[in-house]
C-alpha cells in the first residue's frame, strides 16, 4: 500500500471544523417521539432524511465489498467533486490537475472555489503523454488529479492508470461514471493498495436514475470523513434515497438496462459507419460516441432542426459531436434524420 499523510494535504480549517451530526442519526430509538428539529408534526414528508444515509450505505457496502465508512454519499457525483476541493484545496493557493478535454465541472468547481485550473492536453488518441504529465505534477504541485475513465466527452479509458495514481504527490480521483459500460475493472479494488485515491461512481447513468442525483464516493474511512465533514447535513433527500435503495434492491433490472444499451451502442456504431457525413467514429467504453463529422456545424443544425438534441463539442473538439445511445426508435430517428443531410 502506499502510504500517504492525508492530513498534510488538507486545509487547515477543514482539520479544526467540527461537523454537524444530527443526534437523532446517531442513535437508535424504539418509539421516538421528534420534538427536537423544529418539523411539522404532519405531512407525508414530514422528517428529515438521514443524514448519514446508513441503510444506503451498508447496500452500497454489500454491492462493491467495501466498509460503510469508506462511502459518502452525494447529491450527485457533483456535489462530491465540489466537497473534495474543498477539504484539500485552499483558495487562491493551490491548484488541480484534470484531463483536457475533459468532464467541465472538475474545472467549474475548482474556479468557484479560487483554485487555479491546471489541463493535461491529450493526444490524437485522447491518451495522456505521461511524461508532460510528470513534469506537470512535479513543477506545479497541484493538490489534487482527476482522472475521468472512461473519459467524457471521448468515451476511452484511461490507460495504465496505476501510473498516474503511484506518481502524484497529492489525491487522486477517479470518476467512474461510466465504468458499467466497460470492460475495464473499477478502481474500488486499489483502495487498499493507495491510501491518496478516491473513487466516484453515480446513479445517473448505466442505473437509469440521474433525476435522483445521487453520486457515492470510496476511499479510505479517513478522507470520507473529511468529506462527510463540510457535506450539509441532509445532503441526499429521502425521495432519492428510498429510490437509489430500491434500484439496489432491483439490479438485475439494472444489469438488464446496461446489456440493452451495449446493444444499441453496437447497431448504432454500425449505422453510424455507413454515413457518408461521418468521418470517424471513437472507440467507446461509455454509452455514448464522439462522432467526427464532415460539417459539424451543419449536422449539430439540422437534427436540433429536428429536435434531436446531441452535444457539440467542435471547435474544441474539430468537427466533433458526442451522441449517447437512446432507445431504438430514437436511435432509428437520428439515423434517418442523418441520412438525409446533404
Amino acid at each position: 500500500m502506499k502510504e500517504f499523510n492525508t492530513r498534510s494535504l488538507v486545509r487547515k480549517n477543514i482539520l479544526e471544523l467540527q461537523p454537524y451530526l444530527s443526534f437523532r442519526d446517531l442513535h437508535e430509538f424504539n418509539n421516538p417521539v421528534f420534538l427536537d428539529a423544529n418539523e411539522n408534526a404532519s405531512g407525508e414528508l414530514n422528517r428529515y432524511p438521514d443524514s448519514t444515509q446508513k441503510k444506503l450505505k451498508q447496500k452500497l457496502a454489500a454491492l462493491k465489498g467495501v466498509s460503510a465508512d469508506q462511502i459518502a454519499v452525494g447529491n450527485g457525483s457533483d456535489e462530491l467533486i465540489d466537497l473534495i476541493i474543498k477539504v484539500f484545496c485552499e483558495p487562491k493557493e493551490d491548484s488541480i490537475l484534470m484531463m483536457n478535454p475533459s468532464f467541465a465541472m472538475y474545472g467549474f468547481y475548482a474556479s468557484v472555489n479560487g483554485n487555479n485550473v491546471l489541463l493535461l492536453d491529450l493526444d490524437e488518441n485522447f491518451e495522456i503523454n505521461k511524461d508532460e504529465f510528470l513534469k506537470t505534477a512535479n513543477d506545479k504541485q497541484p493538490k489534487v488529479f482527476f482522472l475521468c475513465s472512461p473519459n467524457n466527452p471521448t468515451g476511452n479509458s484511461v490507460e495504465d492508470i496505476e501510473f498516474y495514481i503511484q506518481n502524484f504527490n497529492g489525491i487522486v480521483v477517479v470518476d467512474e461514471a461510466y465504468i458499467e459500460f466497460s470492460d475495464q475493472k473499477s478502481c474500488i479494488g486499489l483502495l487498499e493498495k493507495y491510501s491518496n485515491l478516491i473513487v466516484l461512481q453515480t446513479f445517473s447513468k448505466a442505473w437509469g436514475m440521474a433525476g435522483a442525483r445521487v453520486g457515492a464516493a470510496y476511499s479510505s474511512a479517513e478522507i470520507i470523513a473529511l468529506i462527510n465533514t463540510v457535506k450539509a447535513p441532509y445532503n441526499v433527500n429521502s425521495l432519492s434515497l428510498n429510490k437509489i435503495g430500491e434500484a439496489i434492491d432491483q439490479k438485475d433490472l439494472a444489469e438488464k438496462n446496461i446489456k440493452k444499451t451495449l446493444a444499441e451502442m453496437s447497431w448504432l456504431n454500425h449505422e453510424l459507419e455507413c454515413l457518408e457525413v461521418v468521418k470517424k467514429i471513437y472507440p467507446s467504453d461509455a454509452n455514448f460516441f464522439l462522432v467526427e463529422f464532415e460539417d459539424a456545424e451543419k449536422v449539430y443544425a439540422k437534427l436540433l432542426e429536428n429536435e434531436i438534441l446531441t452535444s457539440k463539442r467542435s471547435p474544441k473538439i474539430p468537427g466533433c459531436i458526442r451522441i449517447n445511445a437512446g432507445s431504438r426508435e430514437e436511435n432509428i430517428l437520428l439515423i434517418e434524420t442523418l441520412k438525409n443531410i446533404i
